[in-house]
């Protein structure tokens, strides 16, 4: 999968946002899903839950993206989580020790 194929589709529930992101998060899509959360955080979506099942690569970048929108929905009373991550997304996690932070 090229980085044409990555993609992040948006599904609003009651209370909150699920963000499902297919493809690999390498340095340049991870600026593309730190575009999306940004967004979602500006339009005032505080309860975010990210679905990374289809997820196969996960960079330093993708992992700072996430803890800085972590950390602004945390400081706004909010929530961030993964769903389902991938095997690619446990490890790595597991390797920076995330896994008790994020994944739920």
């Amino acid at each position: 999968m090229t980085s044409e194929n990555f993609v992040i589709t948006q599904e609003e529930a009651s209370g909150g946002i699920t963000l499902t992101i297919q493809g690999r998060i390498d340095s340049t899509n991870a600026v593309k899903l730190g575009y999306k959360l940004d967004q979602v955080i500006k339009d005032g979506q505080n309860s975010i839950i990210l679905n990374m099942l289809m997820v196969e690569y996960l960079c330093s970048t993708g992992i700072r993206v996430i803890l800085k929108a972590y950390k602004e929905v945390q400081m706004a009373g909010g929530s961030l989580g993964i769903e389902m991550p991938s095997e690619c997304v446990k490890n790595v996690f597991g390797m920076v020790a995330l896994n008790d932070m994020l994944v739920g």
